[in-house]
Parts: structure tokens; C-alpha cells; sequence
């Protein structure tokens, strides 16, 4: 069979786990066997395939090109913030959809967003529970067109094992944006003398919250390590590490952290329903984000007994593994559209 994949946003002007989840996808793809795989060319009149897989998020308009052209059509989106919102928010949240696409009204406007494109696609592929529930109580999804599938992780990983921790720091991976909340993290560590190494960069050099954190650095308790673009690398920096910290407003599958874990660290990490999904009792936790007197005490407590913590027991899955659930995703597709 041959996949067509596709994605909106360009990599050039933004980096992260999608983007790493993308790539890492494909490259196993094509190593699984059975699966053709090629980036969808909106150029090319001639190109042909068995299915679309697209990532993120679908519109109505993407659905009927590809049924007019009887291609079924995959679609992976990142519920990063949705799914960390509390049950009660989400059934609010499905009956406001509900109730505006019963509105006799607005028919054009409604085609624009994406709330009916999720039940028309052949199958919506999540990597959490979390994120399958959103497609269920909030956009109507039937559980038949869900798959939940893990993100993955790549050898250099799974065969990393625990170092020696011998670096007298936590170690924060990831983008340098107001979404992580490098800012307030670096202040609570000045604050309690506790030293963290920020690995990652920001969006744009610009950006006046890079500017902010740039001003915290000390080489003391706020260390900055440039973004790391090999593995071999990253995977030096968190095995000398103590321990890993997070403490961003919401994430998903969050690679970072099981990087972290397959480089035998404990983790310190927002109380979210990803984070528990994931790590359940293994893992320590922010009851909160931001600054406060209690994230404060536990960043404090966490640092002092890092060295004696053990990492969270996990099965840790790898993009083989992914590629080939993946693969079983199309193959049911394809048997139930002829």
C-alpha cells in the first residue's frame, strides 16, 4: 500500500515534537515493510495512493477532496491543551459544538472549522486515552474511528540505560517558550539554589520571553545549553543529570520526558491528565504551574533527593513498534472503504 503523508505547518518555522513525531513516523514507515510512504506533493496532478495520512488538524474542505478522489483519509491531531482540561470542561465544550451545528444557521462558517471533519475522517489516530475521550465527548467521534496509537522512541533511546548522574543538576529539554514556563522555572531555581540545565532554543531569537530567560542565566542555578541536534548528544546530556524537570502548561505524549526515562531519570512534572496517564504513581509532580510556595518547596525536595529516586517503570515503545500499529491502522481502513 502506498501513503500519502502530509502536514500544514513548515518545519522551518517551528521545531518540537510534532516535528520530531512526523519524521521519526515516516522513517519507520518506511522500514516496516508492506507500506510505500511519500510526502504528499500538492504540485504533482499525477501522484497517486492508497490512503492520506494527515497530521494535524483536518478541515471539512480536506475530507472532500480526498473522498471525491476515494482516498480515505487518516488524520493525527495533538490535543495538547484538550485533553488536560477536566471532564467536566469537555462535556461543556461538546455540548456547545453540538448545539451550534444544530443552529439552523451559518452552514458556511461551520465547513471552515474543523468540529464535523473529525467524524468524517476513515480514522483519527491519538497516542493517549486522554486525547481519544476528546474526540469522543467533545467532537461526537464513534470509537471505530479512533486508534490509539503510542509515540515512539528511537534506539539510540531504548538502548541508552542509566549513567552515572554525575552532574550536580536537573535538566529541563525542550523549547524555550512561554508555554514551557522557562521563565518562572529558572526564577524558582535562583530562588532555592537549586541548579537546572535548560536544553533547547527559542521559536524566534526575537521573542522578548527569550530575552527574559537569557537575563536569568547564570551559569550557576540557570544553566543553557544550545539546542542539541544530534541524539547521541542529548542523550550525553541527560544521562550526567540528577533528574528531569517540566513544568510546562500542558503537553501530550511528551517525548522529552520518556527520553528522560529511558535515560534512567526521575521525573519531576506537571499534575496533569497525561502526566498520570503516563507515569501514574512513578513520577513526582507540580500540583500546579507557575510560581508559587508550594511548586517551590517540591522543586526543592525533588533536587535534594534526585539521587536516590529511580526512574518511572514504563514500557517505553519504539518508532518500529509505532510503524507497525500504524500499519494495522491502514490495513483496516483500506479493508472496511472497499
Amino acid at each position: 500500500m502506498k501513503v500519502l503523508l502530509n502536514c500544514r505547518v513548515p518545519f522551518s518555522l517551528t521545531h518540537g515534537g510534532a516535528q520530531i513525531q512526523i519524521e521519526q513516523t515516516k522513517a519507520a514507515l518506511e522500514n516496516v515493510g508492506g507500506v510505500e510512504v511519500e510526502w504528499l506533493r500538492w504540485w504533482d496532478e499525477h501522484q497517486r495512493g492508497d490512503l492520506i495520512h494527515f497530521f494535524g488538524t483536518p478541515t471539512t474542505g480536506d475530507l472532500d477532496v480526498a473522498w471525491a478522489a476515494n482516498i480515505p483519509f487518516i488524520s493525527t491531531t495533538l490535543f495538547t491543551e484538550t485533553c488536560n482540561r477536566s471532564d467536566a470542561r469537555l462535556r461543556l465544550q461538546g455540548w456547545f459544538i453540538k448545539s451550534c451545528l444544530a443552529f439552523p444557521f451559518g452552514n458556511g462558517v461551520k465547513r471552515q472549522l474543523s468540529w464535523q471533519a473529525f467524524r468524517k475522517c476513515a480514522c483519527n489516530v491519538v497516542g493517549l486515552n486522554a486525547e481519544r475521550k476528546v474526540l469522543e465527548c467533545v467532537y461526537g467521534v464513534e470509537p471505530s474511528r479512533i486508534a490509539v496509537v503510542p509515540l515512539g522512541l528511537s534506539e539510540m533511546f531504548l538502548r541508552a540505560g542509566t549513567g552515572k548522574r554525575e552532574h550536580d543538576h536537573l535538566i529541563c529539554t525542550g523549547t524555550i517558550t512561554e508555554r514551557k514556563n522557562c521563565v518562572e522555572l529558572a526564577e524558582m531555581a535562583r530562588a532555592t539554589h537549586t541548579p537546572i540545565l535548560f536544553v533547547g532554543k527559542p521559536y524566534l531569537a526575537t521573542d522578548p520571553y527569550w530575552s527574559r530567560f537569557k537575563a536569568l542565566i547564570d551559569n550557576q542555578f540557570v544553566k543553557h545549553h544550545p539546542h542539541v541536534t544530534t541524539q547521541t548528544e542529548m542523550v550525553r546530556l541527560l544521562k550526567a543529570a540528577k533528574g528531569f524537570v517540566l513544568m510546562s502548561n500542558f503537553e501530550n505524549w511528551c517525548l522529552s520526558a520518556h527520553e528522560a526515562v529511558a535515560c534512567g531519570l526521575p521525573l519531576l512534572v506537571p499534575d496533569q491528565k497525561w502526566s498520570r496517564e503516563r507515569f501514574g504513581n512513578q513520577a513526582h509532580y507540580f500540583p500546579s504551574v507557575g510560581r508559587g510556595r508550594a511548586n517551590t518547596e517540591i522543586l526543592r525536595h525533588f533536587f535534594a533527593e534526585a539521587p536516590r529516586l529511580a526512574p518511572p517503570r514504563i514500557t517505553l515503545p519504539g518508532w518500529k513498534e509505532v510503524a507497525a500499529q500504524l500499519r494495522q491502522v491502514y490495513e483496516r481502513v483500506l479493508s472496511t472503504s472497499r
